[in-house]
């Protein structure tokens, strides 16, 4: 007789079909008790036996408890699936298959999950039966066997779509094929299930599927007409991806697509018209967008713009009813996550635009909706398009703009508002002649009587800054100031919220021309700490700390000092140091030390000393678990990255008072750690701080760098390009600090990897501007050392610095090249002109260095001879000529 299948005991099957009922009562306390007798149970090893059982088994219990012994099956194999003894795993795999058909659906998709779960786990290799046995169960005639195995084939193909394309038996010649013949199945749902497997293999451009591509997009075709919503909804993802994939292969039907999409976009679900209107968005980033987009484009723009009005259900999620709200407090619930944005070191430029300033669309106005909804979706495929046609979408646009802005019903007008702002960018040239009357509509709208009025017209104001604070400032930027402070002291939140976010890109924009209004603004955002809930205090943080950084040194006034710092102080004391509050407040006191300079000085020391005391603490709490991972938590290194920024802030707005700071702490040995940290972010952060105490206390930092020059060598990896560039900038401000003797050892350390990155192609701009002021630093100190190399880099050298605004470090870096030179004239000669245009690019040198430029001009100018002069200067283009000719006399 063959051994007997395993069998529960009565006792152990008792035991766990109470802890399943226990686990579903709301009390904290018994579910606490059941997550320890979970932990015990699972030292047994069959335990997962009697789970499976129960899942797959146990029909006189009902669905939820059987799916809840299942789930916590699940969470086991996550957990421990290494540790199961084989029987109990061979077991489990087994059942699965047999009940694949169970027929509750809510059985069917648990199984589902484990298996999708097992297989996650590496084991697709070790359960050789498992695609052949789910892709015969397809065949099956009965409905909950098809069912079963193609959600859970769904499931698999969802998290481990690259197992199954690299799989050496190549299941995928046979499964897509396979699933292809599903989607004409009587079944929606199984139609459903047979194009969402198939949808998993489009962007990785899987060659299994691209072969039977066209069969592909004509099952697609077939089903457009589908009355099914799931089914419909999987057609028209499908078409978004194809768009950005094969877009050839759709280019012969693309007329009837954009039709078919345009309907879909109007659809009554709204879940399928935002699946739809996506097509819009991957669309617009094709280059044949506008050809083929040209014919339909004034039948798109109002079915977008319908979809831009707010949707009863949202209203009622929003509370667009409840217009005062300012007194109740936020659910933690609705505070998300920030994203802290490093320092990097960067050049400002010749036309004063700094580097990466990404603006932020803001369609996302409404945190508490389910985040992307179909009015986001519409407004931001305006926005593209709108910069894909340019002005030639306003003669469709100006008539609908006409009838929404000023409409009597306040949801319509809220939409022609929000049209507005969505077409600013791409529109621009052809809305300058409306604005006149337009911004001056807008800001009496500010003061509508309906909340989501007065908050998208904050947004809308806030993308047509630019214009406005380019005109005279009586028109339209002092009362747009004034009318959008009185809205940062609204008494709806989401309004205080909208015109706080507006009023940082106002301050971005305008800079110093806020220097006027500046005590009228701060006791706004003052007024703002003490009516402020949780959520927007965040965002006045923001504000305050763009403030400073918009006006700089016109923020140390004695009368606006102490106007701002008591609150921000206030609020530094009461946070804790485990409080994610700080990350902001930190922050925004990084940009206002570095603004007040000695203005901060009397708030300087319990500052420092907090910081220096949060990256203490965030590095032992990091040792802890590193040492004992069963019993700490790994820290939020996050603490420490915007401590070590903060730190940045005062070292750069302090300069050389940081240094009795400095020496009674040990901020270089806890900073020799984080340059080590394996998380980036910390090291870039690391980096910046060292080069800004390099410039305010360097005896401070100096009997460290035979410690810290080997790592900063070490991480000129361009791959992680912030902290390379912060890496490259910190070695160049050492190196101006030290002697040729003291630098020499570290040359060969740092050059090369230099050069390298100086040579790559698609090297970012910021990168390139720190790599040669650096390499031009080291050969200031070390010419010698470093000149050999001249026509390695000089080329990139001249090209990487001929936009970037005259200042300290861009004198430092020509002198060195004006150095190095002079040792190897022989290294610039097949790239002088490069030189010659880099000398220009100058507005107004230092006498001394200009004087260098000219030596090595009229030298060269001497060793070829005037008819080769002549000739060599010929290539010039006409304004480098004329500017050497004036500046340089050549």
């Amino acid at each position: 007789m063959g051994k007997m299948a395993w069998q529960p005991e009565e006792n152990g099957l008792r035991q766990i079909l109470q802890l399943l009922k226990e686990s579903q009562s709301p009390d904290t306390a018994t579910q606490r008790n059941v997550q320890q007798k979970l932990e015990e149970l699972n030292k047994y090893p069959d335990f997962n036996n009697y789970l499976i059982f129960v899942l797959t088994k146990l029909t006189t219990e009902d669905d939820p408890t059987r799916s809840l012994s299942g789930l916590i099956l699940k969470n086991n194999v996550r957990a421990h699936f290494e540790k199961f003894p084989p029987e109990v795993t061979n077991f489990i795999k087994q059942e699965c298959l047999n009940s694949i058909g169970d027929p509750s659906p809510l059985i069917r998709a648990t199984i589902g999950i484990l298996v999708t779960t097992i297989v996650a786990k590496g084991e697709l290799r070790n359960w050789t039966e498992l695609l052949p046995s789910l892709c015969s169960s397809l065949d099956s005639d009965d409905y909950n066997v098809c069912e079963g195995a193609f959600g859970a084939l769904q499931k698999i193909c969802e998290d481990t779509a690259e197992d199954l394309d690299n799989d050496s038996t190549r299941p995928l010649n046979i499964l897509i094929p396979k699933f292809l013949q599903f989607f004409k199945h009587n079944s929606p749902k199984i139609r459903s299930h047979a194009i969402a497997c198939v949808n998993q293999f489009i962007i990785s451009r899987t060659q299994a599927l691209m072969v039977h591509i066209d069969g592909f997009i004509e099952n697609l075709f077939f089903l457009a007409t589908d009355e099914d919503t799931e089914v419909r909804k999987n057609v028209c993802r499908a078409l978004v991806m194809l768009v950005e994939v094969r877009m050839d292969r759709l280019i012969p039907h693309i007329n009837s697509i954009i039709e078919y999409m345009m309907l879909r976009t109007q659809d009554d679900d709204d879940s399928v018209a935002l699946e739809a209107c996506e097509f819009w968005l991957s669309l617009a980033e094709q280059p044949i967008c506008k050809d083929v987009l040209a014919s339909h484009i004034e039948r798109l723009v109002p079915v977008l713009v319908k979809g831009m009005k707010y949707s009863e259900i949202d209203i009622i999620l929003l509370k667009g009813d409840v217009e005062e709200d300012e007194m109740v407090p936020d659910k933690e619930s609705d505070i998300k996550p920030r994203f802290h944005k490093s320092r990097t070191h960067s050049q400002k430029h010749q036309d004063g635009e700094e580097d990466g300033e990404l603006s932020d669309d803001g369609f996302d106005d409404d945190d508490s909706l389910s985040d992307w909804n179909l009015r986001k979706c519409s407004a931001a495929a305006l926005d593209v398009l709108a910069n894909v046609f340019r002005e030639e979408i306003l003669p469709i646009l100006l008539p609908i703009l006409k009838e929404t802005l000023f409409h009597n019903d306040w949801d319509i007008k809220e939409s022609g508002i929000l049209v507005l702002g969505a077409i600013a960018e791409g529109c621009m040239n052809g809305m300058i002649p409306h604005l006149p009357e337009l911004i001056p509509y807008l800001i009496s709208r500010l003061s509508d009587k309906k909340a989501l009025v007065r908050s998208i017209t904050c947004w809308t104001l806030s993308r047509y800054a630019h214009w406005v604070v380019g005109q005279p400032h009586e028109l339209y930027l002092k009362p747009l100031m004034t009318e959008l402070l009185k809205r940062v002291l609204d008494s709806n939140k989401r309004v205080q919220e909208a015109a706080c976010s507006a009023f940082a890109t106002l301050e971005e924009e305008a800079c110093t021309e806020l220097v006027p209004y500046l005590g009228f603004i701060l006791e706004t955002l003052v007024y703002a700490f003490n009516k402020y809930q949780h959520k927007n205090l965040l965002i006045l943080y923001d504000a305050i700390g763009t403030l400073a950084d918009s006006v700089g040194h016109h923020l140390n006034k004695p009368d606006y000092v102490n106007m701002l710092m008591p609150p921000l102080i206030q609020k530094w004391n009461v946070l804790k140091d485990e409080d994610k509050d700080l990350f902001p407040l930190l922050e925004c006191l990084s940009s206002v030390a570095t603004a007040l300079q000695s203005g901060f000085l009397p708030y300087c020391e319990p500052v420092y000393r907090r910081c220096v005391s949060l990256v203490e603490q965030t590095l032992n709490q990091n040792f802890m678990s590193m040492s004992h991972p069963d019993r700490y938590e790994p820290p939020d290194k996050d603490f420490m990255i915007v401590a070590l920024d903060l730190l940045s802030g005062l070292a750069e707005g302090l300069e050389q008072h940081i240094e009795a700071l400095v020496a009674n702490s040990n901020i270089l040995k806890l900073l020799f750690q984080c340059m080590q940290d394996p998380m980036p972010e910390v090291r870039q952060s690391s980096f910046a701080l060292l080069g800004d105490l390099t410039k305010a206390c360097f005896q401070h930092v100096k009997p460290c760098i035979g410690d810290f020059m080997p790592i900063l060598g070490s991480n000129l990896n361009p791959e992680f390009i912030s902290v390379c560039n912060n890496a490259t900038w910190a070695i160049g401000e050492i190196s101006i600090k030290m002697i040729a003797t003291e630098m020499q050892p570290y040359v060969t350390l740092v050059l090369a990897p230099l050069i390298d990155i100086i040579n790559r192609p698609n090297t970012p701009k910021t990168l390139l501007e720190n790599t040669a002021i650096t390499i031009g630093r080291l050969g200031l100190v070390c010419p010698q050392e470093v000149a050999p190399s001249l026509q390695q880099f000089i080329r990139q050298w001249c090209t990487s610095l001929r936009n970037i605004r005259d200042n300290e470090e861009k004198d430092s870096a020509f002198r060195g090249v004006c150095h190095m030179i002079n040792v190897n004239p022989g290294g610039v000669v097949q790239d002088f002109i490069f030189f010659c245009d880099a000398v220009a690019s100058w507005s107004q040198p230092k006498a001394d260095l200009k004087d260098m430029f000219y030596k090595i001009l009229h030298g060269f100018k001497n060793q070829v001879g005037e008819e080769n002069w002549t000739k060599f200067s010929d290539q010039f283009p006409q304004p480098l000529r004329e500017r050497l000719a004036v500046h340089y006399a050549v």
